[in-house]
């Protein structure tokens, strides 16, 4: 019978709800549970800046069926953080409140340096201990971070963050008519660029690139998407899509082939799906900003970030108390 607790990260973001359920382990934690939905909670909220009631019942509906497995499985404990919707939202400290009341979790609205902080503690592990510096991204559905490292065997020590309140849903709703043309597409390419500009010039990123000073480490769906699609898997796996390494031309190839697809092609591909369909081309669109300002070359995919960050700083924090009780 197993005497270590279990864990469980909640990760409420602009347009899923994911969750993982983790017990310690000596190198980490082993994964015995999961949950991922699409909710869409961010639906509209750019222009309306209100969560929708639509949205936030079937957010509250995700919930509920994740407070069914931490049941099942009987966490110790857990935590739920919320992001960008609920940061921007209005109605987010109301709709945080509805939750509690009607799910007994108590959501954790993060600010966008934590979150940052929470995807880097998530996939810290693969990047090279041997490239002093790495540039570490998250294309999230409602913002997009980007975290400065210095990097080293020892651990990461964060040197900036830069949040900006775009992310694939977002986009997608604002220029849902001119992502799909190649005008419109290097439209949103520029304006994404441009507000990513000041971060390059106050870390003066572009000056160390030479040599194999830096690293590049994405995570976010937009660019396991495209890990799927480069290696032409039939159905998503994540074994062979986490830690990928993908070259600049590997996702321009992509790309273009995601670009020439119709909306149901996309929708039908199964790494893609319905749900997804219509936000690809905005995270792309991301990505290609990213790449275009810091032509590293080559990036490496993650399929981890902030669930597995909360995980991890849940499971350090209790071991330290530990520690210190049995110290006293």
């Amino acid at each position: 019978m197993h005497t270590v607790p279990l864990y469980a990260a909640l990760d409420l973001g602009t347009n899923n709800c994911r969750m993982l359920v983790a017990r310690p382990t000596a190198r980490g934690f082993r994964v015995i549970d999961a949950f991922s939905r699409v909710t869409r909670l961010g639906e509209g909220l750019g222009a309306s800046g209100r969560l929708s009631e639509v949205a936030m019942e079937r957010t509250l509906d995700a919930l509920e069926a994740c407070v069914i497995k931490l049941e099942r499985n009987q966490v110790g404990r857990a935590r739920l953080v919320a992001t960008e919707a609920c940061r921007r939202a209005v109605n987010g400290q109301e709709f945080t409140a509805r939750i509690t009341k009607r799910t007994g979790l108590v959501p954790d609205i993060i600010s966008p340096v934590e979150e940052a902080g929470l995807a880097l503690a998530g996939c810290a592990s693969l990047l090279d201990p041997n490239i002093p510096w790495a540039l570490v991204f998250d294309i999230g559905g409602g913002s997009t971070e980007l975290v400065w490292v210095r990097n080293s065997a020892a651990g990461q020590t964060v040197m900036g963050v830069q949040s900006i309140p775009a992310g694939v849903v977002t986009l997608a709703e604002q220029w849902a008519g001119e992502l799909g043309c190649g005008v419109g597409y290097a439209k949103v390419v520029e304006q994404i660029g441009n507000a990513f500009r000041p971060f390059e010039s106050l870390h003066t990123i572009s000056s160390l690139m030479g040599g194999s000073m830096v690293q590049m480490l994405g995570t976010s769906g937009t660019v396991t998407t495209l890990g799927a699609l480069h290696l032409g898997l039939e159905r998503y796996e994540r074994s062979q899509v986490d830690g990928l390494d993908l070259s600049f031309s590997d996702i321009a190839a992509v790309t273009s082939r995601l670009a020439a697809m119709s909306a149901d092609e996309r929708a039908a591909h199964p790494c893609i799906g319905s749900e997804r369909a219509d936000l690809v081309l905005a995270g792309c669109a991301i990505l290609e900003a990213v790449c275009r300002l810091w032509p590293l070359g080559r990036l490496r995919v993650a399929d981890r970030g902030v669930r597995e960050g909360v995980l991890l700083g849940m499971m350090r924090d209790d071991a330290r108390a530990g520690e210190a009780e049995r110290a006293s």
